[in-house]
């Protein structure tokens, strides 16, 4: 029997109880997932907030919103720079209460009902942080793509990535597509588990050559339509 979806409202205020790790501070850093959806995921990294919700089994999207945000005194502030539901939310500022326990992150939904977050990885790692790309190949040429409100945007995680293509300006959600990753030894390898545009894709393995060179990333190998690929990545932090 199919689970019944908590929704998460960015509109709404969460009461989120407090989290220690033992012989650490406490970060927010990483992916975390809902424990009775494991189809409902947050990440955080370089500063920036991404929640999707989705069903990997049923090959499912649901939505996907997030943007810039910022940690201050028990409390955590969101920039929405996209949300894949409603385009009018862009632009508006989410202030969520935050507190931190025993490893978990405790939401209330509209019904004050508990939903659990438990941490996945803790957002460490060679590629962890939020890039945008910044230049693709095209025939022989490289081709520069400046800073802009359209952009397309990619967060990993220790683990976990997920892209986004968005206009910051005019609140249009182009798609997106997310899951885990690996990196290792010049091998960068995908596995997709949601897909806003072609459901099709989900389960699908890609892998690709990359490397940091010079606080880039670079990308290179084919697409999941076979296209050969090559492009540059840099940290979106603007």
């Amino acid at each position: 029997m199919m689970k019944t979806p908590v929704i998460f409202m960015p509109v709404l205020f969460f009461a989120l109880q407090s989290f220690t790790f033992p012989n650490k501070d406490p970060s927010l850093l990483g992916a975390w997932y809902n424990e009775a959806d494991d189809g409902e995921t947050i990440c955080f990294g370089d500063g920036y907030f991404v929640f999707s919700r989705f069903n990997k089994a049923d090959k499912k999207f649901f939505y996907t919103w997030g943007g810039p945000y910022q940690e201050k005194e028990g409390t955590i502030t969101i920039q929405v720079e996209f949300d894949s539901r409603d385009k009018a939310l862009v632009g508006k500022q989410m202030t969520l209460p935050l507190s931190f326990s025993a490893g978990q992150m405790v939401l209330n939904d509209m019904a004050e009902k508990p939903v659990t977050f438990k941490q996945l990885d803790d957002g460490k790692g060679l590629l962890a942080g939020n890039w945008r790309i910044s230049a693709r190949k095209q025939g022989d040429q490289m081709t520069q793509i400046p800073l802009r409100a359209r952009k397309t945007i990619k967060l990993l995680t220790a683990n976990r990535f997920q892209w986004i293509a968005i206009n910051t300006e005019t609140g249009e959600f182009f798609g997106t597509g997310g899951g885990v990753y690996t990196f290792r030894d010049g091998q960068y390898t995908e596995q997709i588990e949601f897909f806003s545009r072609d459901s099709s894709r989900v389960g699908a393995s890609l892998s690709f050559e990359g490397r940091v060179e010079n606080g880039q990333w670079h990308h290179s190998g084919f697409s999941s339509k076979g296209d050969p690929i090559y492009e540059i990545w840099t940290r979106d932090q603007e």
